[in-house]
């Protein structure tokens, strides 16, 4: 019961709008104060009000009682500048009423405003102060201007009963008095919250120096960290362009680790890759000394978790010595006596492991977050470029391969072509073509043996290759019938263009006719095979076979067809 009645006479709070809470702590108290003062006055005024002068102070007491409750219950509801007109406009009914209605000798009539004057202070802005005088300054005038006039009668005289003055000027004594206290509580919360607001500035001041300070050091040390970012991703990049170059993967290895050393100022790197057994760690480059006597004694780890490398390689994932020392265990290397950190990153291919990138530092904890995102990175990058100098390898002895089985599949086919062709050449002196009857040795043995074109600066001859795809299938001769001479260049290009288009022309004839030829042999069988099919019989079916080869292969040929199993034959 007693919180109820607290909770109902403290003043709300607005949220959101401290300016509204302040009128309202101010208000809360005055219509409160008011409301109960005019009740418990209200007696001793009526009592000691002429009773003629009774009804005209009811007809301003009561509505002066029942407008500032219902401003109350207003002001309680959140509406506090609204409660805080109504207030004012009915105080200023009552109180310019009051002074229009009293004989002008009235000193609480003066009083009264006064105190609509504090009030307003109060609870309104300082506008709102110059229009309520303004509008006094008006009112006393027309009402001072219509009392002499006769046109305003007071109805209010001045009381001989000292006492009855007495209640009254007690009543507006005590009004004033609220609204200075109320003004002296309203300056004084204004200074301390003033006070209070200067120190949380000085205190916030402080914060943002601290604060100032703090982001200076973060800049600083965050403008350190970019730029050693921004120079590992140089180097990153640096040895990106070296790879890339590089498909050997005897070059690039070696390449790989003295870039990544001299960049990131490793004491020593090395390159793992696993053997075909995927059973050793097989050390492939270093950069260091020690590295290279390693390599010397063909240096390799079991790929198990008894080392950093062989743990990176069967795991796959980083693993890091951030103090060699206390990480024996794992390290024990005497041709790296200096090595204070190491750290090993798996080089992985899709989600196969082919290796590691060992890298080893002289400084104990030398490896960042940040280090280790980089270089995971260009473990990365590494990877990749092994396995496409592994793959470019490969690819470069498959086309070897190819090539030669091509060329010797080529050497084969013109081989048997030559052999099937009636002839092998032909000659043009000036007036007739005619066949060869046998290739000239003398001019043509050399340029078929090296591919090129053969010439001398001052020769009768010139002897011009006929290649096709890398072969050379035959030889373009010219002689000069009048001895030496000097061949131009546009000859030599006329000759040479002639022996290219040859040989795509004879390539052509050949396939033609080897076309051709299949397709009679395959004719060929096709009509043995359907005389063959039309008897049922054994005698007809070889008699027909026997008959039908006969007919087929030219030239005076004898066939035997004979069936019986391999020792009837031998027997035979």
């Amino acid at each position: 019961m007693l919180d109820t009645f607290r909770k109902l006479l403290e003043p709300p709070v607005i949220d959101g709008d401290e300016e509204q809470t302040r009128v309202a702590g101010l208000l809360n108290p005055i219509l409160l104060i008011i409301i109960a003062a005019t009740i418990a006055f209200l007696p001793a005024m009526i009592l000691t009000t002429e009773a003629k002068n009774r009804l005209p102070l009811l007809i301003l007491v009561i509505p002066f009682i029942t407008v500032n409750t219902a401003a109350y219950i207003i002001m309680r509801r959140g509406r506090v500048l609204l409660a805080s007109y109504l207030f004012l406009i009915i105080a200023g009914v009552g109180i310019y009423g009051s002074y229009a209605l009293s004989a002008p000798q009235s000193i609480a009539a003066t009083l009264s405003i006064t105190i609509m004057i504090a009030f307003t202070a109060l609870l309104l802005d300082a506008k709102a102060v110059i229009r309520l005088l303004i509008m006094t300054i008006i009112v006393t005038l027309l009402v001072t201007i219509a009392q002499a006039r006769g046109w305003l009668t007071p109805i209010f005289v001045v009381d001989e009963n000292p006492f009855s003055a007495w209640v009254t000027n007690s009543f507006i004594f005590f009004l004033t008095g609220i609204a200075l206290v109320l003004s002296t509580v309203s300056l004084r919360r204004a200074l301390e919250k003033s006070k209070s607001t200067q120190r949380n500035l000085e205190n916030s001041n402080r914060e943002l120096n601290d604060l100032r300070k703090e982001l200076e050091q973060r800049v600083l040390e965050r403008t350190t960290d970019i730029e050693r970012r921004a120079a590992q991703l140089q180097a990153v990049a640096s040895v990106t362009r070296t790879i890339a170059s590089v498909q050997d993967l005897d070059t690039l290895l070696p390449d790989v680790t003295s870039l990544v050393s001299k960049h990131f100022g490793f004491y020593h790197v090395g390159i793992f890759l696993v053997d075909a057994e995927n059973e050793w760690a097989v050390l492939r480059a270093a950069n260091s000394e020690g590295g290279a006597r390693m390599m010397d004694r063909h240096h390799q780890l079991r790929l198990d978790t008894n080392s950093i490398v062989g743990f990176s390689i069967t795991r796959g994932e980083p693993r890091i010595a951030l103090d060699v020392g206390s990480d024996s265990v794992y390290f024990n290397n005497p041709d790296l006596p200096d090595t204070r950190s190491e750290m090993a990153l798996p080089l992985r291919v899709g989600e196969r492991v082919i290796g590691a990138l060992d890298v080893q530092s002289k400084v104990p904890n030398a490896f960042t977050p940040d280090d280790i995102s980089v270089i995971t990175t260009l473990a990365d990058l590494v990877a990749i470029a092994i396995e496409n100098a592994r793959l470019f390898g490969e690819s470069q002895k498959a086309l070897r391969e190819s090539q030669m089985t091509f060329d010797r599949f080529v050497k084969h086919e013109w081989s048997s072509f030559v052999r099937q062709v009636r002839h092998s050449g032909y000659t043009f002196d000036g007036k007739q073509v005619t066949p060869l009857s046998e290739p000239k040795r003398e001019s043509v043995q050399k340029p078929i043996n090296t591919g090129r074109l053969l010439r001398e600066k001052a020769s009768p001859t010139v002897a011009v290759p006929i290649r096709l795809r890398g072969q050379t299938i035959g030889i373009l001769g010219v002689r000069n019938k009048k001895g030496s001479r000097e061949w131009t260049q546009d000859e030599l290009a006329l000759l040479e263009a002639a022996a290219e288009r040859a040989a795509l022309a004879l390539e052509n004839a050949r396939l033609v006719e080897s076309a051709q030829r299949r397709a009679s042999r395959e004719r060929a069988i096709g009509e043995i095979s359907s005389r063959i099919g039309t008897f049922s019989d054994m005698d007809s079916i070889l008699q027909t076979a026997v008959e039908e080869l006969g007919r087929k292969i030219s030239g005076a040929t004898e066939v035997t067809i004979e069936i019986g199993n391999e020792n009837q034959q031998d027997t035979a």
